[in-house]
């Protein structure tokens, strides 16, 4: 328990004021769970703890207690200053008792002490600062939790579409009379998809744990592995009555790279198109080298990307003209491609629609 004189506030009073402020100064007794006053109520006075505990509430989006008040601490003082009404609800969350300066001697008081005056402007500056924080911190746990709900619904939509067609490829693989070359493609078909998916879920944990692991990049053909790929390409577009079309074939250079990353990027872009294009749509291919790297470009028959939103699209949990995503496919693309000695790049123009490209450095 205090005493007047020893709340913060009061501690630079000097005697006569000391003796003024005894005279306005009420004590009152508050049971536990009693309320002291409520929101809405008018602000007839300012409140200090003498003893005890007070919780500071606010209806808004459900019963909230956002601060807790022991003694020296004053309350209130926002409604007395303001002349509004209370904004939250001020309770006993024990036996308390609290000194009550009424509204207009505290005004008075105020009015003959500079002194006073000043530190309570100081006290109130350190109350919205402390309450700022709380409402920054009350915003970034709220964003952190709609970007973990995002993520994972961007996981189970990436995962959609490649157990869409291990799903289609097991029921032509179980038709009776089909062709064993038929069958095979679908087999083989099946295990692309799980190591589609064996790759999505590495390349998440890849970005979450922030590494950067060597890439196992092999030199290899570049035209050999776009025409392997192509087919699941279309596969996967044809689920969303799009189609993959090839402006010319990949010219027969040597690049190094890993396959299995590098389809990603691949399917990451064919994927973004589909889920932006309505009604299907055409997905184009081209490619284009000079003696140092070879360029691949997919366009769609899309809406295209405005510039203002095209040099945010590579950052982490960005999404563009899709209702699910992770916000990581592009981010996972651009490390990728860096990954593989490239750059990666986005543009639209007028009466088109996006164009993705990337570069690879040709093997010399």
């Amino acid at each position: 328990m205090i005493t007047l004189e020893t709340i913060p506030l009061f501690r630079h009073l000097n005697r006569t004021e000391l003796q003024v402020l005894r005279r306005i100064a009420q004590e009152h007794q508050f049971a536990a769970g009693q309320e002291i006053f409520h929101e809405g109520a008018p602000g007839d006075g300012v409140y200090f703890v003498k003893a005890g505990l007070v919780e500071i509430s606010a209806s808004q989006g459900g019963h909230r207690v956002f601060s807790r008040l022991g003694p020296g601490e004053i309350f209130g003082e926002m409604a007395v200053i303001e002349l509004r009404p209370r904004s939250a609800t001020a309770a006993a969350a024990q036996a308390t008792a609290v000194f009550f300066l009424p509204r207009g001697e505290m005004l008075s008081f105020l009015e003959h002490s500079p002194g006073l005056a000043f530190a309570l402007l100081q006290q109130i500056s350190h109350r919205l600062r402390e309450f700022n924080q709380l409402h920054l911190r009350e915003l970034v746990q709220a964003e952190s939790l709609a970007v973990i709900g995002r993520f994972a619904q961007g996981v189970v939509h990436d995962l959609k579409n490649p157990l869409s067609i291990i799903s289609l490829s097991a029921e032509m693989f179980d038709m009776p009379g089909i062709r064993p070359e038929i069958r095979a493609q679908a087999q083989l078909r099946i295990c692309r998809q799980v190591e589609r998916i064996n790759d999505l879920v590495g390349d998440i944990l890849i970005f979450t744990q922030g590494a950067r692991p060597e890439a196992a990049l092999m030199a290899g053909d570049y035209r050999a592995f776009v025409l392997e790929l192509v087919g699941d390409l279309r596969a996967e577009a044809e689920l969303k009555t799009a189609q993959v079309e090839m402006e010319n074939v990949p010219p027969p250079v040597r690049v190094r790279f890993d396959p299995r990353r590098l389809s990603r990027v691949f399917f990451n872009l064919v994927g973004n198109a589909t889920d932006v294009m309505l009604n299907g749509g055409k997905i184009f291919l081209r490619f284009r080298f000079d003696e140092n790297e070879i360029l691949t470009e997919l366009e769609d028959t899309g809406p295209g990307i405005s510039p203002e939103i095209a040099g945010q699209l590579f950052q982490p949990f960005a999404t563009h003209g899709k209702a699910h995503g992770t916000g990581l496919g592009l981010s996972i693309c651009k490390k990728i491609v860096e990954d593989h000695g490239g750059k990666i790049f986005v543009r639209s123009e007028t009466g088109r629609g996006a164009i993705f490209g990337f570069t690879l450095p040709l093997v010399k």
